[in-house]
Parts: structure tokens; sequence; C-alpha cells
């Protein structure tokens, strides 16, 4: 009996890429994408960059733009695939090299990972999708051709150093200080923007003008389709952002787009397996980008996380000891749109966790609005984030070593103040947790792989600086 898996990629054997356009509109560029699956839809989605107030350096008519939007085409593409996954993919617009089309299915396969395991679907990185192209070649060469100009283009040196993508949750707070410590001229970007990315920016010390936006649009015959029993599920968003980051940064002739992901990226959600819901937050993807922007766009950009050498428990720390911050950020995403911790999922609670050792309960109660610890409803989150469960949270949630960490450091801070440790931390294994000694030694540690520039050190120095301090408090 053939299963859902199969029966839709027969009754829709092919997905179209049928083209793209850009347009530059009163106050914005516009960017659109065309795509149909046999037998089922067209779809049309649109994404829009606000230029007004900005200074661009390259705009639409540049010869290399078109490749921008090509490549953003085959990123968006995965969520409208991911609905009938059909086993064929069809190029018309444009064409890639076999290094590029495996490159391609290594991005899509990596990032649909957590789509295929919740939603049972057994296939491989070799056959779950085949991707062809009509053309044999770019015709209009726009990475030979614009390269010299790309180089060369007048006013690009004086213009911002870094576009820094602003989340509005701790780890692009953290970002935003190091840089402003530094004195690095910059622009904050968003996707989509949220009240608390905003925010967050201003407690940072920086202007709106300082903000480049864009706005990112779902084809409503998408929803239409999950609506109808089409499947739905996690694509992956950060890889989005990485293409239209770098885009971005090419226009305002930005040298580098500046991340906020952090070494805990890399630890996979099902032990034992390669699915990463966090799969374009990795460092593998982030090398992986930077060879397509490299060996694709011929581009001097770079694209790094600042934070790469930095667990979770550690950005905590840091941030921890900004408390300008502190009333603004929020990374709830289901209390997104309100701009709220809703204080009931798995990601309010990690927040919390990763927080606890570092901050006073009372404080910690005014940020989320209510005392997570005395919810029980959160007991079986807990234990997954601990890895007391077959997978961790499907969430932006830290590694189960550094989760681990903060309930040691957070039980040897009440024995050293004579407290009573909140009641759901004393109801775990305290076999499976780290001693305070080995806890704190996460808290020192400095991954040595990363991408972070020479130019960029002394924010690393600065924050391990703090972190290591903190840990030097603690052991005494």
């Amino acid at each position: 009996m053939p299963n859902r898996f199969e029966e839709l990629r027969s009754k829709h054997p092919v997905f179209h890429y049928c083209g793209y356009d850009l347009d530059e509109i009163p106050g914005a560029m516009r960017l659109r994408w065309h795509f149909s699956i046999d037998g089922l839809c067209e779809f049309h989605p649109e994404t829009l960059i606000y230029t007004e107030n900005l200074r661009l350096v390259r705009g639409a008519s540049h010869p290399a733009a078109r490749e921008f939007v090509f490549a953003l085409g085959l990123i968006e593409a995965v969520s409208y695939w991911k609905c009938a996954c059909p086993p064929e993919v069809r190029v018309h617009c444009g064409a890639l090299g076999d290094a590029e089309i495996r490159w391609w299915k290594r991005l899509w396969f990596g990032g649909l990972g957590e789509f295929f395991y919740r939603n049972g679907i057994e296939t491989d990185e070799a056959s779950f999708v085949q991707l062809r192209c009509d053309a044999s070649k770019w015709e209009d060469s726009p990475s030979e051709q614009g390269t010299a100009a790309l180089l060369n283009a007048p006013g690009a040196g004086d213009g911002p150093k870094a576009l820094v993508p602003v989340g509005g949750g701790k780890d692009s707070c953290v970002t935003l200080e190091l840089l402003r410590q530094a004195g690095v001229p910059l622009l904050g970007f968003t996707v989509n923007d949220q009240l608390a990315r905003s925010e967050t920016f201003a407690a940072a010390g920086f202007a709106p003008e300082q903000m480049l936006r864009t706005k990112r649009g779902i084809d409503p015959a998408l929803l239409l389709r999950n609506a109808e029993g089409y499947w739905n599920g996690h694509t992956p968003f950060s890889a989005v952002v990485a293409f239209l980051g770098v885009f971005c940064a090419w226009l305002v002739g930005a040298e580098s787009v500046v991340l906020s992901n952090e070494a805990s990226a890399d630890e996979a959600s099902v032990p034992g397996t390669e699915v990463n819901h966090q799969y374009s937050k990795s460092f593998a993807f982030e090398r992986d980008m930077n060879w397509y922007i490299r060996e694709r766009f011929a581009l001097p950009v770079r694209y790094f996380s600042l934070l790469r050498p930095f667990h979770e428990l550690q950005i905590a720390c840091r941030f921890a000891a900004l408390p300008q911050f502190h009333r603004a950020f929020k990374s709830c995403n289901v209390g997104s749109k309100e701009n709220i911790w809703c204080g009931r999922c798995a990601k309010c609670l990690f927040v919390w966790l990763m927080l606890a050792p570092f901050l006073p309960q009372a404080e910690l109660a005014r940020i989320f609005g209510r005392n997570l610890w005395e919810d029980p409803a959160l007991e079986e989150e807990l234990c997954a984030l601990l890895g007391l469960r077959p997978a961790k949270p499907f969430e932006c949630v830290g590694t189960v070593e550094e989760a681990r960490a903060a309930v040691a450091l957070i039980l040897a801070r009440c024995a050293g103040a004579g407290e009573t440790p909140p009641s759901v931390l004393l109801r775990l294994p305290q076999e499976r947790l780290p001693s305070s000694a080995e806890a704190l030694a996460l808290l020192r540690a400095f991954r040595q792989e990363h991408g972070v520039p020479e130019t960029y050190q002394g924010c690393l120095e600065r924050m391990w600086t703090h972190v290591n301090g903190v840990a030097e408090l603690a052991a005494r």
C-alpha cells in the first residue's frame, strides 16, 4: 500500500521554478517569484526591501542583482515544494552547475530534516528530489561581469561595515552590544519586523534609521493547500535570512553579515540523527554559505556568527549583565505577535533556565510575567531540554549539556546562599547532572572552530573575559 509521501509525489510529479521579478517601487525594492506544482496550483510569493532613508551603493539595475533574486527563489521554493514533495524540481529561469545542485540538495535536505522526521517521511539526500535546469549556463554571467564593479563601486568603503540580523532575543542583543563597544559601523536588519526587534535595537543605542527592514510574504495559496491537508512544517528560515541578508549587505556596501548563532546550534534535536531544528544556524551551513558567496556570487562579503565560539549558557551569562535589554527582549514564538513571553512553551522555559543561574528569581518573574518553576505543565519540557526524553523540543534551544549545567549552577547557588532550590529541580535524577565544577568548566569554554575574522577578535576577547570572570567568582 503506497504511503502518503509516495501518493502525493505520484499525483504531483514536478515542481516548477518558472521565473522571478525584481522591481523598484516607491520606497522599496520588490522581489517576486513564480512557482507551480503539476496538478495542484501556482504560487507567487514576494518580499519587499524597504529603501527609504537608505543609502544604496547598488540597485536593482545592477547586472548581479538578478543573480541574488534567482538564488533567493531557490530557498523560497522549499516552503512551497514541501506541501506535496514532488520528486523533480525543474528550474526554467537559470542554471546551476553540478556542485551547486549538490549544494542546494544538501541545504534542502538538512533544512527539512525536522519536517521529514515529524511527518514520518523516510527518504535520503540522494533520492528525495532531483533538481534539473533548462539552461546549461547562466546567460548573463553576472558573477563575472559584476565583480569588478562590485569591488570598486563608488562610496562602497564609507558605508556600514556590518549588517546585523536583529531577532529581538538575548543573542542578537549581546552581538549588538559587542559591536557597539567595538565601534563597528553597522545597520540592523530584520525580516518581518516585530516590536521586540525595534526595542532591543533602540536599547543597544541605535537610531531607527539605522535599521534595514524587509517584509517576506507567504502566498495565501500555500495556506489554502495546508487547509486542504497538504503538508506543512518546519523549513530552514535562517537560510532565507542568510540570502536576503547577503543581498541587502551587497546593496548597501557592507563587508559582513554578522550573525548571533551560537555553538549550541550544531547539536541534533533528535540524538543519534542529523535532524536539527537549527540546521540553517549551524556552523556547517555557515561554511556552506560562504562557499556559495565565494563561488557563485564572487563577493567580498563575509557571512559569520560573532557568537559561534560560545554556548548559550555563556551568552546568557553576558546578557544577564546588560539590564538595558531585560524588558525589551523577546524570543517566544507563541507570543511574538503580541510582543509577550507566553510563559508556557519550551522556548520560554529554555531562556528562563539559561538566565536562572545569573539573575534573581524575582527579576526573572518580572521579565516573564510569572514564575516558570511553579508551572507543573512545564516539567515535561524541562525533562526534554535535559535529554531525559527521546528528543529535545523542536525550538531554537541549546544543548543538553548546557541545560544540565544550568541546573547544576542553580543548585550550587542555592546551596551557597542557604536557599531551598525550586522543587521541580529536586525531582530530577541528580546523578544525570554535572558537578558545579564541571558546569563552571563549560562556562569557561571557548570553541576554536569558528569563522570570526581577525578584525573582530577584540569582541571575542571582551566576551570571554566577562564569562570567565563570572566563572572565577562562582568558583570561590
